[in-house]
């Protein structure tokens, strides 16, 4: 069996365009799998998980259990803010005391940028980036691409556009690193204060309007503005960013060809797109949720393989 050239998924930059072909080509095998009426496989009887999470989540929480379910797994979910690290416990120290209780991988999403390849270096244990701050996100980029080959047939030559709050966002840049390795090509769109300067050292063009970003592209990725992440304010008012940077049906509809939409969610229904536009036959939103949990399958497949 061909296997990855990597022991963890600490972000895109650290995969080959190869590891990326052989997720993808187990997670059609695992989408077979999750669409039969017995939807579980004893693949993985044998490891155990922690999936540990400092910041909070849902679909990705969510989908990766169910994934490593699906695999039976045994598995543990973890936390922060209800756990010791609200003592002062430090990071290496929880993850080891969980390590001890004979734990094969862990799952980590963590605020701090660098968490994953930090634990990486220090603990024992396979480790998968669920997303570390605005860093990267891995898993997401890779169920993206892989939503973009099943509607479209390759990724290869396609032209996307990712559009929204590109400076905070681990969504786009792990979505750059994937896409421009198998081979398409890349434009960010958005408010001038939230396109990161280094943008163009990463061989990704910026267009600044909207229409011709659309018209240009044959898949948009619309990206949810991180308030969360906003220390400052970066654009006049939810109202205008809608104005300039959403997408609603009237405006698809104008456009002079059809494209796919893309979110990885959450959304914020009438900011990035309206509900008539999640909703429509161009959007792949669901698409991408329940191709999460096959490319997650995937990924801890084939990691846990190369468990010794």
């Amino acid at each position: 069996m061909k296997e990855l050239s990597v022991n963890h998924l600490l972000g895109i930059k650290y995969i080959t365009e190869e590891d990326i072909q052989l997720i993808f080509e187990t997670a059609d095998h695992f989408k077979e799998v999750i669409n039969r009426p017995i939807k579980k496989v004893p693949s993985l009887r044998d490891i155990t998980i922690a999936n540990i999470f400092f910041e909070n989540s849902t679909r990705t929480k969510l989908s990766f259990e169910l994934a490593q379910k699906r695999l039976s797994a045994d598995v543990v979910n973890f936390a922060a803010s209800s756990s010791s690290v609200t003592k002062g416990e430090t990071l290496i120290d929880t993850v080891n005391n969980i390590l001890a209780m004979k734990v094969d991988m862990v799952v980590m999403r963590h605020s701090s940028p660098g968490a994953a390849v930090f634990l990486s270096k220090n603990v024992k244990a396979s480790i998968v980036n669920a997303g570390d701050g605005a860093h990267e996100h891995p898993t997401q980029a890779l169920l993206d691409a892989y939503t973009i080959r099943e509607r479209l047939g390759d990724v290869a030559g396609k032209k996307v556009v990712i559009v929204g709050d590109i400076l905070h966002s681990r969504v786009a840049l792990s979505n750059i690193y994937s896409l421009q390795k198998l081979g398409a090509q890349v434009k960010v769109c958005g408010p001038n204060t939230l396109i990161p300067r280094y943008i163009r050292e990463l061989g990704v063009e910026v267009e600044p309007n909207l229409r011709k970003a659309l018209e240009w592209c044959d898949v948009a990725n619309m990206l949810r503005v991180q308030n969360e992440r906003l220390d400052i304010s970066y654009f006049p008012s939810t109202r205008e960013y809608s104005m300039q940077y959403g997408l609603d049906k009237e405006f698809l509809d104008s456009l002079n060809k059809e494209i796919v939409v893309m979110h990885p969610g959450p959304i914020n229904r009438g900011v990035e797109i309206t509900s008539d536009v999640a909703d429509s036959k161009q959007s792949v939103i669901l698409d991408q949720v329940e191709n999460g949990v096959a490319v997650r399958m995937a990924v801890i497949y084939l990691l846990a393989s190369k468990i010794k």
